[in-house]
C-alpha cells in the first residue's frame, strides 16, 4: 500500500525525489503519511481535495483486499 501511494504521488508532483511516504501501525489499522515539497502540496490535494480523496479511496480498496484498514495523511 505504501508503494501505491508513493507511485501515485511521484506521478503527480514536479519534484518526485522529495516524495516521502511513512507507514505507522495503529490500533485502527495502518496510517500512511505522505510528505511532498511545499510547492507540490496543491497538486497532491487537488481542487476541492479531489485528488487526495481519490488516493484515499484507492488506499481503502487496497486495504480491504489485505483485510485491514488504512488511512492517508498529507503532511
Amino acid at each position: 500500500m505504501k508503494d501505491l501511494i508513493e507511485y501515485i504521488a511521484k506521478a503527480i508532483v514536479n519534484a518526485p525525489e522529495e516524495v516521502v511516504v511513512t507507514q505507522e501501525d495503529s490500533e485502527d489499522g495502518i496510517v500512511l503519511k505522505l510528505q511532498v515539497a511545499d510547492e507540490d502540496k496543491g497538486r497532491v490535494i487537488g481542487k476541492q481535495g479531489r485528488v487526495a480523496q481519490a488516493m484515499r479511496t484507492l488506499l481503502r480498496v487496497a486495504a480491504v483486499r489485505e483485510g485491514t484498514r488504512a488511512s492517508l495523511e498529507i503532511i
